[in-house]
């Protein structure tokens, strides 16, 4: 029984590496008991960075393997996406400062409670479902990568320690950071960062632009590209784009632009100097 306990834990460490954690849930699910794990924990194989999670006591806590685990291991259907994506595409310098890094994950599944009581650079934030219909797909290795592609997600590496992360690709992060925005201050920030978005796919684009479901996103982006004039802006095919019927004014003051009926600050066309 002894070495047969060794096997096992020599399995675990060589699956989680450096930085990939696993739940308690997890570990009961592949054989390994309360008592048994107590024990990897006492013995020092095992650390706990918060109640209810594992890794090893050697391994570094971060948000990469944090995010990693719970797409890969726990099977959760939760992205990474607006702000937080838009700033791994290397936008970051669009977006407002923050104190504390913050990281929206989209998606039907319940974001567990060990996630958010991790100590690390980011904190976790569940975004419900955002302006996008239900993910059909789990994240596993073997998700098949167009079909990925077709809800506009994409793995990203980024760390040497984590072997990839599912995240928004830029045009769906940028219609959930119009999707997001509540105040005159958000939209001046996605109008500071459409100004970088030079290099949107406009396929892509015109397929993420029909799934959409938030009104309020496809007209904000799309009266906010108006303004920065992009080359692929008039390459999206907007004929079966749903942008609903009437004005839509989701914060006071401001002005309504003729084209898209939508309120936006009235300062926006000289906020970027």
């Amino acid at each position: 029984m002894a070495e047969q306990n060794r096997q096992k834990l020599n399995r675990l460490l060589a699956e989680l590496g450096d930085a990939d954690m696993v739940s308690a849930r997890w570990l009961r699910g592949h054989g390994y008991s309360t008592a048994l794990v107590a024990g990897y924990v006492k013995r020092g194989w095992l650390r706990s960075p918060a109640r209810g999670v594992y890794m090893a006591a050697a391994g570094l806590a971060t948000w990469e393997g944090a995010l990693h685990s719970l797409q890969q291991r726990e099977q959760l259907r939760l992205h990474a996406g607006a702000r937080f994506a838009l700033a791994l595409h290397g936008h970051e310098h669009y977006l407002r400062v923050q104190g504390v890094r913050e990281a929206t994950l989209y998606g039907p599944d319940r974001l567990p409670g060990w996630a958010t009581a991790l100590t690390l650079d980011v904190r976790f934030m569940h975004g419900g479902l955002g302006p996008f219909p239900l993910v059909g797909i789990h994240f596993s290795a073997d998700a098949p990568e167009d079909r990925l592609r077709a809800e506009g997600l994409e793995r990203l590496v980024v760390s040497s320690t984590t072997e990839w992360v599912v995240v928004a690709n830029p045009e769906r992060a940028m219609l959930e950071l119009c999707h997001a925005a509540r105040d005159a201050a958000d939209v001046h920030e996605a109008h500071a960062t459409m100004q970088g978005m030079s290099g949107l796919r406009p396929w892509e684009l015109s397929g993420l632009l029909r799934r959409c479901q938030s009104i309020k996103a496809k007209r904000l982006f799309l009266a906010l590209a108006d303004r920065a004039n992009h080359a692929w802006l008039e390459h999206l095919e907007l004929e079966s784009v749903d942008l609903g019927r009437g004005k839509r004014a989701f914060f006071r003051g401001g002005r309504i632009d003729a084209r898209y009926q939508i309120t936006l600050p009235a300062d926006l066309e000289s906020s970027l100097g």
